[in-house]
């Protein structure tokens, strides 16, 4: 796990040192323990390692005997070890997984990213025919940014890096527009104009004649598959089971993160049945019972004797937001951010690395709004189209496009015209035509919510900390098995994962199993009311948010008047609108080197209105 960037350029002008030194620098958390850069005339390739495999040896760049080719990856290789078998292991100078790449690339070409069994983004210098490639795993757990000007591309695993060594921080009208839809910015758009994220299962070639995109993995090529129910709760149970196997993969402590809902649930009892010692389980509980799980991540962790690392805290984590929008370097309406950075720097004062449950809603039909939209009747009957429609309405959590229009000033009118996000949903919809409607909005979820915020969530959080992430229900062969299976086996009679449930209830046991499914937030809609209401108001209507010329000041104003009149709950917009607004202070108003605090941005500490108000 690691932090990589770098750059390549046709014209051969090399990048300064210090402009490297820079974009080494903003990613100094994604990896303390080592450093290690390439650099010839016209190319760089660099790292900075967080040490999981190999601590001794896994020194990066790899590169091969005559220097030719270079290799720097941010991620792990769960299947490194049959790889390297089957490639060799006499050949072999270390046992690291980083060195399995290189030796698969050197034999197979840019065709063994196929073999890879991981969450990766990895780039390869080849001085033979000077191209850069770069490569990203399957759907997106491991980021890579891009941007390009003129002969040169600079790549980066966080987007403040390429903002170091060059990049301009300019809004991107495109990224806001969708951004106000989703919540979040769908790859490969970001916030930022001119730079890109290179998509999920893709690999691009940057060259002397330039720059070329191709697709080595797509989830549409999945073929639905007949089985008795019997068979898929087998193949299901054997594929988690191996999935976690593999992933207890490290040469450095490890537990995971316990929330006692199913996904972690279901994956604490599959490393108990592989560990002899007990597992170390993490999670933070909140003193207000309407929103804490921990009793039930404390009834599994007793179940599976677990060592369990418990930390109960104040549900006010306002004050970790300017934090969280530094590290996702974009904005993201989803609070939960908030209380994950709170348990990662639980976890890492114990150990170096952890599995966790993501994924899994997302495969198996986890969330309710999933039971709730294919039990509309109009979604039975609709046609294609009308079906693509209603479930991108379904995956509208700010604005639609109406309503979008109604907050812009005539200048962000301007600057979007042609603009619709639900171009992105029909895009991904129409490429899984072939599968069932209820697989068809799974797809869309994994291939774009998953990327764009769900994945985006723990790999930075925990990176944040110089944590390792693990997500076993993101191992390809579970990915797979998810769309070979029929929707109707997810979502049936209403119930949510029903064959999902079916698979682990040996285990977890009924009430665990089958207890209804809570998010993991904080109570902000209703500060926003109250406690928060001052802070909010000072925020959106200060004159440094209005001359931004992005809103009409009087659609934030009604936004907020709906809402603290409770007339409408606008708990999704105003945290967009706060994000966003955030997002602006510490990325276009100034340059932090750091995740600031909000005295830092120019505004009185949240927490400090929480606690006056208590």
């Amino acid at each position: 796990m690691c932090g990589i960037y770098g750059y390549y350029d046709r014209a051969e002008r090399s990048l300064s040192e210090e402009a490297l030194d820079r974009m080494a620098h903003a990613l100094r958390h994604r990896g303390p323990d080592d450093h290690g850069r390439f650099h010839a005339p016209g190319v760089a390739l660099a790292n900075t390692r967080l040490s999981i495999i190999d601590l001794a040896c896994g020194h990066q760049p790899m590169a091969s005997e005559d220097g030719q080719v270079q290799l720097v990856q941010n991620g792990e290789i769960y299947n490194f070890i049959e790889l390297r078998e089957s490639l060799g292991a006499e050949r072999f100078r270390t046992q690291s997984d980083t060195e399995v790449l290189l030796r698969a690339y050197l034999s197979e070409g840019p065709e063994f990213v196929q073999r890879l069994n991981g969450m990766f983004a990895i780039a390869i210098y080849d001085a033979r025919d000077r191209t850069l490639r770069l490569f990203r795993d399957r759907v997106g757990v491991k980021p890579l940014y891009l941007y390009e000007e003129g002969t040169r591309l600079l790549f980066a695993s966080e987007i403040k890096a390429l903002l170091r060594g060059g990049a301009p921080a300019r809004l991107s009208p495109e990224g806001l527009h969708h951004f106000l839809t989703f919540s979040c910015v769908p790859p490969p758009y970001t916030m930022f104009e001119g730079i890109r994220h290179l998509p999920p299962g893709h690999w691009m070639e940057i060259g002397p004649h330039g720059t070329r995109l191709h697709r080595w993995w797509n989830l549409a090529g999945i073929q639905p598959e007949s089985r008795s129910v019997e068979a898929w709760v087998q193949a299901f149970r054997d594929l988690l089971d191996d999935s976690v196997r593999l992933r207890l993969r490290a040469d450095v402590p490890f537990g995971a993160f316990l929330s006692g809902g199913l996904d972690s649930s279901s994956v604490v009892a599959a490393m108990s049945r592989h560990l002899p010692a007990p597992v170390k389980t993490f999670s933070i509980g909140f003193h207000d019972a309407r929103y804490d799980e921990s009793p039930f991540s404390q009834e599994v962790a007793e179940k599976f004797g677990t060592d369990h690392v418990l930390e109960k805290v104040e549900p006010n984590l306002v004050d970790l937001w300017p934090r969280a929008v530094y590290h996702c370097d974009q904005p993201h309406a989803d609070v939960s951010y908030l209380p994950m950075l709170r348990l990662s720097e639980l976890a890492v004062r114990h150990v170096k690395m952890v599995l966790t449950g993501d994924g899994g809603d997302e495969l198996f039909g986890g969330y309710q709004r999933y039971a709730d939209f294919f039990a509309r009747p109009e979604v039975l009957a609709a046609s294609d189209e009308t079906f693509r429609q209603l479930y991108h309405q379904n995956c509208t959590l700010l604005y639609g496009e109406d309503a979008k229009r109604a907050l812009y000033t005539p200048q962000l009118l301007a600057a979007t015209e042609g603009f619709d996000s639900f171009d992105v949903t029909r895009t991904v919809l129409e490429s899984v035509h072939t599968f069932d409607r209820i697989n068809q909005a799974l797809a869309m979820d994994t291939l774009v919510l998953l990327p764009m915020n769900n994945l985006v969530k723990p790999d930075r959080t925990t990176m944040a900390v110089s944590l390792e992430g693990r997500d076993p229900f993101l191992d390809p062969r579970l990915i797979e098995l998810a769309f070979q299976m029929p929707g109707e086996l997810k979502i049936r009679d209403g119930q949510t994962r029903w064959l999902y449930k079916q698979a682990v209830e040996r285990d977890l046991g009924p009430e665990l199993t089958h207890r209804k499914k809570q998010m993991f937030t904080v109570p902000i809609g209703e500060w926003f009311k109250r406690e928060l209401r001052p802070f909010t108001e000072g925020l959106l209507l200060s004159e440094r948010s209005l001359d931004r010329g992005l809103f009409r000041p009087e659609a934030i104003r009604q936004t907020l008047h709906e809402h603290q009149a409770e007339t409408q709950n606008r708990t999704r917009e105003i945290r967009g609108l706060i994000a966003l607004e955030l997002w602006h202070r510490i990325f276009l108003d100034d340059s932090f080197d750091h995740a600031p605090s909000f005295e830092e941005i120019g505004l009185e500490p949240a927490l400090t209105r929480l606690a006056s108000s208590a």
